[in-house]
């Protein structure tokens, strides 16, 4: 057995040694340090020189160095999460529990949720954006709706019928937007001024604003339909404020065209004093006729916690005069504020500068706040009524005043 093992080396040994002796590895076939011996060029046919050999030691450095460079350029840097992507990440649990909360959220109206004072006004004005989702869905729904009865109706038949009618209205609603654009463009000459006071934004919230910017398109555009259209006048609205912005989601590349004035003036320095008179709700002093002469001033302010007295300080400060509208004169007050919208108040300025008729200006206003128009002073009415009680019991005025103590100290005792 040991004789073959003998044998078997002697021949690896001689078979080995011819083919190394021509590339330097004669007596280290196995070379105990860590090195790599350069082979020579197959394509050339060159042998290379055996003195380059490359350790393998630096080389393993070297490659790991690099490697874990990609790697740091591979994997980004952790970030700390912003206060917006936090909110995005809340909304969204909030979302999947169940809760009223918009699908799509602007960054504007994230920066405005993160800045809500309290949880309450967080869910409000998630509520707030939840419906007005909800309302554009809808109308883009009933647009849908319409489009496509549109489109049966066309199928159907009678097409030519349906193009003459509709080509007769597009050429009837042009013919009328020129009519309404020359009215407006006359009043801006000749017409009598209305301002609207664009200097309430700090008293009011974003909600507020928009909602008083939507109230101010629909006076603009009952203004000039009228018959005799006013100048308006949108003085003290400064450059990107939120006024504006609102303004141009609404009007977009017509806001530039529109046939309005907007200033950032103040009226006091566009208009004299003595021509100004501000409508406010807080005056002591009751209008009772439209004048045509003097210029009317109307807050454009959307006051969901009723702040009274803000815009008859405003009016003080500057020395203006000032009126309330007559509706303690003319109606039966239910219950309520005396605060009107914009556009209500846009319609019953344009039914008095047309008429003059009280009872037919005030017919804008709610139903729901008074219960009936009245054509004599409330005032002379008790007068009658008091009249009535003493001619029905007979008695003086002193006695009736007696026997109605009498009974409300009886009610108040059985309480």
């Amino acid at each position: 057995m040991q004789s073959t093992n003998t044998l078997l080396k002697r021949i690896v040994r001689s078979s080995v040694h011819p083919f190394a002796a021509p590339h330097g590895m004669k007596k280290d076939l196995f070379p105990l340090s860590r090195t790599l011996s350069l082979s020579f060029c197959l394509k050339q046919d060159k042998l290379c020189n055996p003195s380059e050999k490359l350790d393998l030691d630096a080389w393993k450095e070297v490659m790991k160095s690099g490697l874990r460079e990609e790697v740091s350029e591979m994997v980004p840097e952790h970030k700390e999460p912003s206060p917006l992507a936090g909110a995005r990440e809340i909304l969204e649990m909030w979302r999947l529990a169940g809760r009223s909360v918009p699908e799509n959220i602007t960054e504007e109206q994230l920066k405005a949720f993160t800045e809500c004072p309290s949880k309450s006004a967080q869910k409000k004005y998630l509520k707030f954006l939840y419906l007005k989702e909800l309302h554009k869905k809808n109308d883009k729904r009933k647009m849908e709706e319409k489009r496509e009865r549109r489109l049966e109706i066309q199928e159907q038949g009678s097409k030519t019928d349906e193009t003459k009618r509709n080509s007769f209205i597009c050429f009837w609603t042009n013919c009328m937007d020129r009519a309404y654009g020359w009215r407006a463009a006359q009043s801006m000459i000749f017409g009598q001024p209305l301002v609207f006071d664009m200097s309430y934004e700090k008293d009011m919230s974003a909600r507020e604003v928009t909602n008083a910017v939507r109230q101010l398109v629909l006076s603009e555009s009952f203004n000039r339909r009228s018959v005799d259209p006013f100048h308006i006048h949108f003085c003290n609205l400064k450059n990107d404020s939120l006024y504006q912005k609102e303004f141009i989601k609404h009007y977009r590349e017509a806001w530039g065209k529109l046939l309005v004035t907007a200033t950032e003036q103040c009226y006091t320095e566009v208009f004299p004093k003595d021509k100004l008179v501000y409508l406010t709700a807080d005056s002591p002093k009751v209008m009772k006729t439209f004048d045509h002469n003097k210029i009317y001033i109307v807050g454009s302010m959307v006051d969901r916690s009723i702040k009274t007295g803000v815009s008859l300080a405003r009016a003080k400060r500057l020395g203006l005069e000032t009126a309330a509208l007559p509706l303690e004169k003319y109606l039966l007050w239910n219950t309520g504020a005396k605060n009107l919208t914009l556009d209500q108040m846009m319609h019953i300025l344009l039914t008095l500068k047309d008429t003059g008729d009280w009872k037919k200006a005030l017919e804008f206003v709610p139903k729901r706040k008074y219960c009936s128009f009245v054509g004599k002073p409330i005032h002379e009415l008790k007068k009658n009524l008091n009249l009535i009680n003493m001619l029905k019991l007979g008695k003086t005025r002193e006695e009736v005043q007696k026997q109605f103590a009498k009974n409300y100290s009886k009610k108040l005792m059985q309480k």
